[in-house]
């Protein structure tokens, strides 16, 4: 017989993340992991450093011609990096 109470896993899950205040340390690493993926390989290979404080992406590049390529382009690379994990993480990039 089944309960008219049940409820998805997945829901759990996030419901459990939430409330032990792990779904924000949770949602950064997935941005993290989804610089590759979003940017591609080419760019992977000068990227040295991702850290992400108090909502802000810092990135640390080993090309000054790339920093200022991806500094034009900062506002939909976050638009990317947000939609691709499904929440806003950061609200903002700092290409070092």
């Amino acid at each position: 017989m089944r309960k008219k109470n049940t409820e998805l896993l997945s829901d759990v899950i996030r419901q459990v993340l939430k409330e032990q205040h792990l779904d924000r340390p949770l949602n950064e690493k997935r941005l993290i992991d989804a610089w590759p993926t979003v940017l591609g390989n080419n760019i992977v290979q000068y990227t040295t450093e991702l850290i992400i404080k108090n909502r802000v992406l810092y990135v640390t590049l080993t090309s000054s011609v790339l920093r200022h390529d991806l500094f034009l382009s900062r506002e939909e690379i976050k638009k990317s990096l947000n939609n691709q994990v499904g929440v806003e993480v950061i609200v903002d990039i700092v290409f070092r």
